[in-house]
């Protein structure tokens, strides 16, 4: 695939915005994924390539969580074996399906993610700081399992669901949760992006490029959300409007609104 200049900067845009909505919103892939589909890559081939920037950014926080004194490697490590092997399955399934079946799941978890984001589940997960150590229940690595299904087939979102599982089914404070939800992304991540380069379901300029944004845009996320208290409630907004667009892309109904249009 012949990359253009156009495309060198929208990828790279992209990324920055998924950088800064994951510094301050989450749910960044929202983002990536449908501006991959939009630059020309099939939606599978999108789906793997998300997983390059992803993985980046991962390290990036990880390393900030591990430095800080505020990562529990161990617990962490116990709930991230069960989303592992899940995610080896989601990846799996997702490798296997055609471009109108990924089409309508992406377009489903957007529609989904939507309502999520519109409940602002944030609001009470940070009213939850009751952390709790110790070997987790085989329910709850259950749990995990699902959840690794869930971010191998599709990255975005996934977040999310790992903060309410991390808060309230591990009892972690929001603080600590964060700190393990990047460890179980970022090894799972390397275990879906497996899968999709097995099956040569990745591009690896454009995941590159998405990478090199990510990074930029977390860091200006904070510095932006140091000077600005109302920072992620302009990216919330923004994540909405993205979420929409992308519901009607992934539907086909934004090729008939332009059709009748044109």
């Amino acid at each position: 695939m012949h990359i253009t200049p156009l495309q060198y900067v929208l990828a790279i845009l992209a990324g920055i915005l998924a950088g800064i909505i994951n510094t301050l919103a989450g749910s960044g892939s929202l983002v990536t994924l449908p501006m991959l589909v939009f630059l020309g890559l099939p939606p599978n081939v999108a789906n793997g390539t998300n997983r390059v920037g992803v993985l980046f950014q991962n390290i990036v926080g990880l390393t900030t969580y591990q430095r800080s004194g505020k990562l529990d490697l161990r617990g962490g490590l116990w709930l991230s074996a069960p989303a592992v092997l899940g995610s080896l399955v989601g990846a799996q399934i997702a490798v296997n399906l055609d471009k109108r079946a990924m089409n309508m799941a992406i377009g489903t978890v957007m529609l989904v993610m939507l309502f999520v984001i519109l409940l602002d589940p944030k609001r009470w997960l940070r009213e939850q700081s009751d952390f709790k150590a110790g070997r987790p229940s085989w329910g709850t690595l259950g749990l995990f399992f699902l959840i690794g299904i869930y971010g191998g087939f599709i990255q975005a979102g996934v977040g999310i669901f790992l903060l309410a599982a991390l808060v309230l089914g591990a009892h972690y404070s929001l603080i600590h949760a964060n700190g393990v939800k990047l460890l179980i992304v970022l090894t799972f991540t390397v275990s879906a992006l497996f899968v999709f380069v097995f099956n040569h379901q990745v591009n690896w300029a454009l995941g590159f490029l998405m990478a090199v944004g990510q990074s930029m845009g977390a860091w200006l996320a904070a510095r932006f959300a140091t000077r600005s208290p109302n920072a992620s409630i302009w990216v919330r907004r923004l994540l909405i409007a993205v979420v929409v667009v992308s519901i009607f892309k992934f539907f086909g109904l934004l090729d008939l609104i332009l059709a009748w249009l044109g």
